[in-house]
């Protein structure tokens, strides 16, 4: 099941769009759907899980806890609206593509791709407009 949970004044317009998505992804990579939970919240809350679960005092747009097993993709993910905006703002991308960047990042990372070398970095950005690509091909 997917689920979205908003900690602050923001939601997706049309939810199972997003739903529909996220789930073509799924089937796309090899994957079948356990619980992956979205949580949409502000810069202070997603630092105070960044300082107390990974020992970071910074900013980021998205932390992932990975749950998954085999190919069932379970997890959580928490994403800074604050940062996304600002993060479209910085790289002059529109606000709605840059949340579907930063989603697919973290369904990405718990589908085992990673960013932490160059090569990741490279196959993670080509994933992820793959991915983004998805969500525009005719909604249900």
């Amino acid at each position: 099941m997917i689920e979205f949970f908003y900690e602050l004044d923001f939601g997706l317009d049309k939810e199972e769009y997003y739903i529909h998505w996220l789930n073509r992804v799924l089937v796309s990579e090899g994957f079948v759907l356990g619980d992956l939970n979205y949580i949409f919240c502000d810069d202070t809350y997603l630092l105070e899980i960044n300082k107390k679960y990974l020992y970071h005092d910074t900013f980021t747009d998205i932390i992932t806890f990975d749950y998954t097993e085999s190919n069932v993709l379970n997890g959580d993910i928490f994403i800074s609206i604050e940062r996304v905006r600002e993060n479209a703002g910085k790289f002059k991308k529109d606000f709605d593509n840059e949340l579907l960047r930063v989603m697919s990042h973290g369904i990405l990372h718990l589908m085992d791709y990673n960013d932490k070398t160059q090569e990741e970095v490279l196959v993670m950005r080509e994933k992820e407009e793959e991915k983004i690509k998805m969500f525009h091909v005719e909604q249900l």
